[in-house]
């Protein structure tokens, strides 16, 4: 008896050595993670923009010498900056102190009700820490300084995940993150172009959306800027409070970049942020050879689409770039069309992208883009803006609101249009692409000095009206199929009739109404939602496969 109790003595100073081992192990690794994830701020010789104060002008209107700062009537917001990189970026975050607490509020509570488990946020955070461990060099100084100049107008109740400058310089390569680490492209985009015989004044026209989507608050408080940087092309962009990277921008030469994401594989480390390389192109480049020069340059860690606007060539190109190649895209015709896939000879034929051609939702999407190209005839910005808000399939086929294959999937963050040749740009208003389109002059806003009072500063006769669409009972529809899709994600009782009836032509409303009765056991209803739901136009053969899946357990 005494023999076998040792025995086990012994086994459990084992397990207990083994264990103390193990936790040994996962502190190192721990202060391992904390020390690689560390970023160090830039050094800067002259801080003086830290003392500068901003002067109220009115409601919401805010100036700092020549800098501004309002909120429109149009609910847009808009930012004019000007100065070296550090003094950008604090005065930057002083005007819009408090769209950027506001904003990372939105951010973090958008994370956290997609991660609800602390434990495994904790762990992301690290993860994201030893990820993102070299991003710091991968970032020119200029932008460095003007993301810490930003960072002293962040909230300080987020020291837990990282200081100011660490988290709103990886705020940065979210996107990047997002998309590398799940492999699917988070950022859905449509964008296309027409210039010559497929314009109606042969001017080129670029038209895209952006469906990015962290959720209803981040997209409500967008800025409309205009920067005036001491080197480089003054330019615009449309972003959101503390991020200085571009998704959308024009400068004051018409050059014009968007970018759509495309399939990318799970690197090990991460580069320059897709947005910082298409800020660099927009602020240094006039032309799509220089655009192309700044975008080899830089190595990134995504796959991504850049479709490049050039009033000097008068005409548009999709630079394509992988972490390990590049192609671009030239049409060799007056029109371009880009969604989420390749199309380059190099590129297009990767097994990736080919995979993502007839997995993804892209390639219908660029199928009813053509058709609506093709449709309309000789484009003008008012057509553009209609293709850039249509919400049917092939052949104006109903697939349902809010589908991934439709140009308007209802999520879009903002919709633009550029006019280069004339340095117009239009921008959606609220909701999504569907309210009016605010028109800005480039050449009359940087020829601006200052904001003495407070005033529009958009071109109210060249807006672009809202979408009727807004005024009928299918948007009245919609809005109900997002309001019971939101009570059955927070686990409400909800009348699935009622959903049904919001979206019916909607694959997604019965793949929402399976899984509800599926989870409380009515699994009749359940089998016949499930097969209603694969009658319709599915976006994904991910989505198709969970549907096939759930009928399996059935």
């Amino acid at each position: 008896m005494k023999k076998q109790r040792s025995g086990w003595r012994k086994l459990g100073r084992i397990l207990l050595f083994i264990a103390g081992g193990f936790i040994v192990l996962l502190i190192a690794l721990a202060v391992y993670l904390v020390s690689v994830s560390h970023i160090d701020p830039p050094k800067v010789a002259d801080k003086h923009a830290l003392q500068l104060e901003r002067h109220q002008l009115d409601t919401l209107c805010y100036t700092i010498g020549d800098n501004w700062f309002r909120k429109s009537n149009s609910g847009l917001y808009e930012l004019y900056v000007a100065g070296d990189a550090f003094e950008r970026g604090v005065i930057n975050g002083k005007l819009t102190a408090e769209l950027v607490k506001r904003q990372e509020d939105h951010f973090v509570a958008q994370i956290k009700q997609m991660i609800p488990s602390t434990s495994y946020l904790h762990f992301l955070k690290y993860f994201i820490g030893w990820f993102n461990r070299h991003l710091s060099e991968n970032v020119i100084d200029e932008y460095k300084q003007e993301i810490y100049g930003v960072s002293f107008s962040a909230s300080d109740q987020y020291d837990y995940i990282g200081t100011n400058y660490e988290r709103i310089m990886n705020y940065h390569a979210a996107h990047d993150i997002g998309h590398a680490l799940q492999s699917m492209a988070l950022v859905g985009c449509t964008s296309f172009a027409t210039w010559d015989d497929h314009s109606a004044d042969s001017n080129l026209i670029i038209g895209r959306n952006f469906d990015f989507y962290v959720g209803d608050k981040f997209a409500e408080e967008k800025i409309v800027a205009f920067y005036q940087p001491k080197a480089g092309h003054r330019f615009m962009m449309v972003t959101w409070a503390g991020f200085t990277g571009v998704v959308s921008g024009m400068n004051e030469h018409g050059l014009t970049v968007t970018i759509n994401a495309a399939k990318t594989s799970v690197p090990d480390g991460s580069a320059t942020p897709v947005s910082l390389v298409a800020r660099e192109i927009l602020q240094y480049a006039r032309n799509i050879r220089e655009a192309w020069a700044i975008a080899e340059k830089r190595k990134m860690f995504v796959s991504e689409s850049f479709l490049i606007g050039s009033a000097e060539d008068n005409r548009a190109v999709v630079i394509e770039k992988t972490p390990e190649g590049m192609d671009l895209y030239d049409p060799k015709q007056h029109f371009i069309t880009c969604t989420n896939h390749f199309q380059g000879d190099t590129l297009g034929k990767l097994a990736s992208n080919q995979e993502q051609i007839k997995e993804s939702a892209s390639a219908y999407r660029y199928e009813r883009l053509t058709e609506l190209l093709q449709q309309k005839g000789p484009n003008t910005v008012q057509k553009t803006v209609d293709i850039l808000r249509d919400r049917y399939g092939v052949h104006n086929k109903d697939i349902g609101m809010g589908n991934e294959k439709a140009i308007n999937q209802f999520i879009a963050h903002h919709a633009i249009v550029f006019e280069p040749g004339k340095r117009m740009v239009w921008v959606s208003t609220a909701p999504w692409q569907l309210g009016q389109f605010v028109a800005y002059d480039l050449n009359k806003i940087f020829g601006m000095h200052g904001l003495s009072a407070n005033h529009e500063v958009y071109d109210s006769a060249q807006n672009i009206a809202a979408d009727p669409f807004l005024q009928t009972k299918d948007y009245q529809s919609f809005v109900t199929y997002r309001e019971l899709k939101e009570q059955i994600r927070q686990g409400k009782q909800v009348d699935i009739a009622a959903l049904i009836a919001s979206n019916p032509e909607f694959y997604h409303t019965y793949v929402l109404a399976g899984d509800y009765e599926f989870k409380r056991g009515n699994l009749a209803k359940a089998k016949v939602y499930y097969e209603t739901a694969l009658t319709k136009v599915i976006a994904t053969k991910g989505e198709e496969d969970h549907i096939r899946k759930q009928l399996e357990k059935l």
